[in-house]
């Protein structure tokens, strides 16, 4: 075991114990603990890994996929503490039923709070409300954060440096804090440890449809939906819409979910276009690996608007003006294709038939633009009609890149 967080373990248990074990009081003892004595000042992580290789003396180690991957390094029957390692992590909004702290030991993060308004109970395992970010802040090596079981502290972390390790001191569950809700924004939060294996099976039948091309696929989908309940159809819906935008079917079956249950689904559809949004950057993110291309797709991903990316911008890389920042970011990410240009999933209007030779160009002077609030006069829009330049901006809007534009 190693001997820095053995003693961290052990200083952490004798003062909790005055407290009498107090829940409300841990976090508040975790993260003074975390800071007094910072991993990140006293424990160099190739020396632990190494010492955790070659030594057997060490705490039992659970079977958790979470982190990549979890190392307990201290147990006590209350609490514990974990390393969690980041390659390409990206944490769901979400709550926790422990409590505690966590310190950045290696690498940054992007740390987005949130919470929920407007809950409405549907099934024990699904609410409708609205998520709204309370506040976004970069958390760099030495940082420390209290955990909060409970929807009193919802919140994400993108992981931008490879990789990034994060030190956990945790309880081991606060009674009645649960479930522990995952939130997909803007507006449904379902707890992921329920398993509803027909939903399951279902699923997986209707991905066996849709890899055979079967001709069905819709009206099946949309049969499926005149007949679930809410929860089931929104898991159904979910895990269709992808095909079912490729079939050119998705607001037609869509209405059949919205008939069926009225008001309920209003936020649906923006909700599962969010989780679309998402989970592209989260692929791009696999094959970028530059730090500096990690923190802007962060940034597309969390920052609700421009004027915050611009922000953390200005916090991290304040060498030059953060506008100019990223659009060096977005030259450093535009490719060419055989018929055009691109920006991670920004791709350039291929019907204003423009030459692939200029199209470079006028992208990024597109983007500074819509950037500056359509008042730039550095830029060839001003040839353009404007229903050229609202192809242009709709194209952006459509797009990982949109939130520059708000």
């Amino acid at each position: 075991m190693n001997s820095f967080f053995a003693e961290l373990g052990r200083t952490v248990r004798d003062r909790w114990k005055q407290d009498n074990f107090s829940l409300e009081r841990f976090p508040a003892i975790a993260q003074a603990a975390l800071e007094e004595r910072r991993p990140s000042e006293h424990v160099e992580p190739s020396v632990f890994l190494h010492e955790f290789l070659m030594n057997d003396d060490q705490p039992a180690q659970t079977e958790s996929g979470f982190g990549e991957p979890e190392i307990v390094v201290f147990e006590h029957p209350r609490f514990y503490i974990q390393v969690l390692f980041w390659m390409d992590g990206t944490t769901a909004i979400h709550q926790h039923e422990f409590s505690g702290a966590f310190h950045v030991w290696s690498g940054s993060s992007l740390h987005a709070l949130f919470e929920f308004e407007n809950a409405r109970r549907v099934t024990p395992y699904l609410r409708i409300g609205d998520v709204r970010m309370k506040g976004i802040r970069l958390l760099e090596a030495g940082c420390t954060v209290p955990i909060v079981s409970g929807a009193g502290c919802i919140h994400s972390l993108f992981h931008l440096d490879t990789p990034s390790i994060t030190v956990v001191l945790r309880t081991q569950h606060d009674p009645g804090t649960g479930p522990q809700f995952n939130y997909l924004p803007p507006h449904v939060a379902v707890d992921p440890v329920f398993s509803d294996t027909l939903t399951l099976r279902r699923k997986q039948i209707l991905d066996l449809f849709e890899r055979v091309q079967d001709p069905a696929y819709s009206a099946m989908v949309g049969e499926m939906l005149e007949e679930l309940d809410f929860e089931r159809g929104f898991h159904i819906l979910q895990s269709a819409m992808g095909c079912l935008r490729d079939l050119g079917t998705w607001d037609e079956v869509l209405g059949v979910f919205k008939k069926k249950h009225g008001e309920l689904a209003e936020g649906v559809a923006p909700t599962l276009e969010e989780g679309a949004r998402r989970d592209t950057i989260k692929a791009m993110r696999c094959t970028v690996q530059d730090p500096e291309h990690r923190f802007f797709l962060a940034l597309l991903m969390n920052a609700p608007t421009r004027g915050d990316v611009l922000a953390l911008v200005a916090q991290r890389f304040p060498e030059e003006p953060p506008m100019e920042t990223v659009l060096r970011w977005a030259g450093e990410l535009l490719e060419e294709g055989d018929y055009g240009v691109s920006i991670l999933d920004a791709s350039f209007p291929l019907e204003l038939e423009i030459g692939l030779d200029e199209q470079a160009g006028l992208w990024i002077e597109a983007l500074r633009y819509f950037m500056e609030g359509g008042e730039s006069d550095s830029t060839g829009l001003q040839d353009f009609s404007g229903e050229a330049v609202g192809r242009v901006r709709a194209a952006l809007a459509s797009s990982s890149l949109r939130v520059l534009l708000e």
